[in-house]
């Protein structure tokens, strides 16, 4: 199906929600053929305009939405065993992944060596127990898998952006540049994003001033007034992860479960599924923008066009999201 051109580039009136940004519709070069194998090839997709929001969901609005829902996240919540036959019963407790530094220098090959899963871990106890969000209330909210943003965004009156939308918007109106902000991952020397800097995983020379999250909005925005959009925490969308579409189909700019139709929505989820992926036979979402855990000698995806697959069922220490409004 080829996407009709854009008739939404003018603001369309105010903001529908306080801390919103209107992203004009248009077309855009999406992905890349420089960089990870996912991301290409590059190629020419239209989107209608769109209202985001100015930051990821901080902890204080997340706060705000379980207090009115009782909302319960995936990651405080016991696994079903049915679900993961031959799992260990003490990774079906609630539990969530977190990052832990080794003490020194092991090499980036076994990614298992940096990440456990910790009982008692979730976006109220990012590192575990013990833990809490005290004096974090504007860094963004952490270990909230798919169905906790989908249940944030439904209670908001929005909804999460596909990965067309999103990497328009964290694009900025930037055209043709390495980075969302220009050529180089330092300007001047300064960083203008959360990541990590040093020798990743063991030491992070804390250059940006932060090891972990940070507040939303210390970093620079980008040209659509957007914060965070690269680094501090990776962001779900809600489209489900495949090869980007091959040269013949580059036209059209169909995605996950905004399709037109519920049959092939569910052919996206079933073409979603890596069984040889770490997510097994879990159906998995494109997540955007890096986190402060992406590192020039490990993962460079603090760029625009990067993506990851994600498994749904998947909280994390350095995942959050932020959701849009479409007229």
């Amino acid at each position: 199906m080829t996407v009709a051109p854009s008739t939404s580039r003018s603001r369309p009136g105010r903001p529908p929600a306080r801390g919103m940004e209107w992203i004009p519709g248009g077309s855009f070069v999406m992905g890349s053929d420089h960089h990870y194998p996912e991301e290409a090839p590059a190629h020419r997709v239209q989107v209608e305009g769109f209202w985001i929001d100015r930051s990821p969901v901080t902890n204080t609005q997340f706060l705000k939405f379980v207090k009115a829902t009782g909302h319960v996240t995936l990651a405080e919540q016991p696994a079903d065993p049915a679900a993961y036959p031959g799992a260990l019963p003490e990774l079906l407790v609630p539990s969530s992944i977190v990052f832990v530094p080794p003490p020194g220098p092991i090499g980036t090959g076994d990614p298992y060596r940096w990440w456990r899963y910790v009982a008692g871990a979730n976006w109220r106890h990012p590192e575990g127990p013990g833990s809490s969000i005290k004096n974090r209330d504007h860094h963004p909210v952490v270990h909230v898998a798919h169905a906790d943003a989908v249940a944030y965004a439904a209670w908001s009156g929005k909804q999460l952006p596909s990965e067309t939308e999103w990497e328009r918007a964290a694009w900025g109106g930037r055209k043709g540049a390495e980075f969302a902000w220009g050529e180089e991952l330092h300007p001047g020397g300064r960083p203008v994003a959360n990541t990590f800097q040093g020798d990743f995983p063991h030491h992070n020379s804390l250059l940006d001033g932060y090891a972990g999250t940070s507040p939303v909005g210390v970093f620079p925005a980008n040209g659509y007034g957007l914060f965070d959009t690269i680094g501090n925490v990776w962001e779900w969308t809600d489209s489900w992860y495949a090869n980007h579409a091959p040269k013949a189909d580059q036209e059209s700019a169909a995605e996950g479960s905004s399709g037109c139709c519920a049959g092939a929505a569910d052919d996206a989820r079933e073409a979603s599924i890596d069984p040889t992926s770490q997510h097994g036979a879990m159906p998995r979402k494109v997540v955007k923008g890096g986190s402060y855990l992406c590192a020039p000698s490990y993962c460079r995806r603090y760029r625009p066009a990067a993506r990851m697959a994600q498994g749904i069922d998947t909280s994390t220490c350095h995942m959050g999201f932020r959701c849009i409004v479409r007229p």
